[in-house]
């Protein structure tokens, strides 16, 4: 039985899993984010758990597996030792499972605070959208929007 779940659960397999398994989490945040649902299974550990999961088993089939772990810190050395990194499937899976947490967090967070700071939901829509693509420029915006309802710019919070 744990071959089987070995031989289904393929690199790719895992890839579209992962991107069809953060819709649902994507989708409550942007139209329901003030929903109990939403609160229970998007803004709480459950995603995070979920990704969590799958990157420790990525990690347990590819140390089996004789992955060179101590190669990933190349990527700190050139733009080329980068890229040829990307070219490696088990890092960019562990690589995609990274940007899905951290752009989920990110979008949860900004739910969280909008709630905080009574935005509507129609508002901070084009910013989840944004984040759920771009992580980092939809954070920016929610930022920048949410100086006009906060009365206030802060760094930190």
């Amino acid at each position: 039985m744990i071959e089987q779940i070995f031989t289904f659960f393929t690199i790719e397999m895992i890839y579209m899993w992962l991107n069809i398994g953060v819709i649902p989490f994507w989708f409550m945040l942007i139209v329901f984010p003030q929903s109990k649902v939403c609160g229970i299974f998007v803004t709480s550990i459950i995603p995070t758990f979920i990704l969590t999961s799958v990157y420790v088993y990525l990690l347990y089939i590819f140390f089996f597996a004789g992955y060179e772990f101590d190669k990933n810190f190349i990527l700190y050395l050139s733009f080329y030792d980068l890229a040829e990194l990307f070219e490696n499937n088990e890092f960019l899976i562990l690589f995609w499972i990274h940007f899905l947490s951290i752009n989920l967090f990110c979008g949860a967070w900004i739910v969280r605070d909008s709630q905080r700071f009574y935005i509507s939901k129609i508002i901070i829509f084009f910013p989840l959208i944004i984040t759920y693509f771009i992580g980092p420029l939809g954070l920016f915006i929610y930022w920048v929007m949410r100086i006009f309802f906060a009365k206030r710019i802060t760094l930190f919070d």
